[in-house]
């Protein structure tokens, strides 16, 4: 099956299985590795990626779902400038230990502020749901995301 959708602002067609999981796409065929497989369930949040503005764990998503839709991974990120502050906020405020859950932690962050641009705590919260962090205990997390909707505001 063909496919067609938007990847990190580009447009892209695949020829794929359609029960094909959207994790295994871009990390096995479009060489997309920072999405990471956590659980395989949709617990840990590790495979969180944006779909049409919204957090998604990608290991839930067959690719079939996603035509005509906007993905966005943590590489997509980067072409934003976004990334950098939060990627330093997280440094700065000791939120990444073993780093495994950053990719989605990263990726709520992105999804908060796409819809809020001032976030409360208890927004961050709500918005960091779905994401398991056995590290920092996200007290840590929650005070980078708080400094990154400063300083992107």
């Amino acid at each position: 099956m063909k496919i067609n959708f938007t990847l990190n602002n580009k447009a892209v067609q695949v020829d794929v299985d359609p029960s094909l999981r959207l994790i295994d796409l871009l990390r096995d065929e479009l060489d997309l590795t920072g999405t990471k497989e956590g659980c395989s369930e949709g617990e840990c949040g590790a495979c969180t990626v944006i779909i049409d503005q919204k957090t998604i764990n990608s290991c839930l998503v067959l690719c079939s779902q996603i035509e005509g839709r906007e993905v966005i991974t943590i590489e997509g990120l980067k072409d934003d400038g976004e990334f950098e502050v939060i990627e330093k906020q997280f440094v700065e405020c000791g939120a990444i230990q073993c780093g495994f859950c950053t990719p989605g932690m990263v990726m709520s962050t992105k999804a908060i502020l796409m819809q809020n641009k001032t976030p409360d705590l208890l927004a961050i919260k709500k918005g960091l749901e779905g994401n398991l962090c056995r590290c920092t205990g996200y007290n840590k997390i929650e005070d980078a995301v708080l400094k990154i909707a400063e300083k992107l505001s």
